[in-house]
Order: C-alpha cells, then sequence, then structure tokens
C-alpha cells in the first residue's frame, strides 16, 4: 500500500542510531539478524551520512558519530525466531556478551550483546 506521507513498506516509527563506525554495525544487522541493505549515503572521506537497513517489518535508520553528533550509546530490542542461535551468531560477528540469553518473568526468553558501535541489542523470542 502506497502511502503518501512515507515510503511504501515503512513502519511509522523507525529506530535512528548515531554510532562509531557506522558500516561495521551494518554489516553486523545483515549478519546477525539477516538484514537488508534498503539507501546507503555516503560523504567524499566514506563516512556515513545516512544509511537504512530493513530486519524483518523494520526499518533502521542510521549515520557515523561525528564531532557534533557523537553517539549516544543507545538500546534496541529486537524479537527472532530463535534467541538463543541469534546470541551464539552475535558473538561469532564480534558482540560483546552482555547477557545470556535466560528465561524472564514474562513470556520472553532474552539475552543482550554489545556491537562494536555501541549499540545493545536486547533479543527475544516469546514462548507459548
Amino acid at each position: 500500500m502506497v502511502s503518501a506521507h512515507k515510503p511504501d513498506g515503512y513502519n511509522s516509527v523507525s529506530p535512528y542510531l548515531i554510532v562509531n563506525g557506522a558500516q561495521a554495525t551494518v554489516d553486523f544487522l545483515v549478519e546477525v539478524f539477516g538484514g537488508v541493505l534498503l539507501r546507503r549515503h555516503a560523504d567524499e572521506h566514506g563516512g556515513l551520512l545516512h544509511v537504512e537497513v530493513r530486519i524483518d517489518d523494520t526499518v533502521v535508520m542510521l549515520a557515523d558519530a561525528t564531532s557534533d553528533w557523537p553517539s549516544p550509546g543507545s538500546m534496541v530490542h529486537v524479537y527472532v525466531a530463535d534467541v538463543d542461535d541469534t546470541y551464539r551468531r552475535a558473538l561469532a560477528a564480534g558482540a560483546t556478551p552482555v547477557q545470556e540469553p535466560a528465561q524472564k518473568d514474562d513470556l520472553d526468553r532474552r539475552g543482550g550483546v554489545r556491537d562494536a558501535g555501541g549499540t545493545t541489542w536486547w533479543i527475544a523470542t516469546q514462548a507459548g
């Protein structure tokens, strides 16, 4: 369905991450979450001004940190089909463990990793 106020296939809300080393984050999203690169705009020195990666039904937007726009160290929550497999793939892709997947007091089995750009990714699979 085409909408006049947003691109076709985009949600109304998308996380926008300012990270250190945006290309490494893009590579991480593709490798770990099966992300698909939609748009990539670089400056004359190769710095990433704006990138869009689709993960399942969501578009994540990001850019390289600069002196004017430093990285705030964001957190993003992602539901995946298999939290344990995704956690292992994230570690294999160079992520730092934050919390091993464990069943929580709700329906989620959840764990966390931090990528090289400084974003913490909380990954979960709902049981049931």
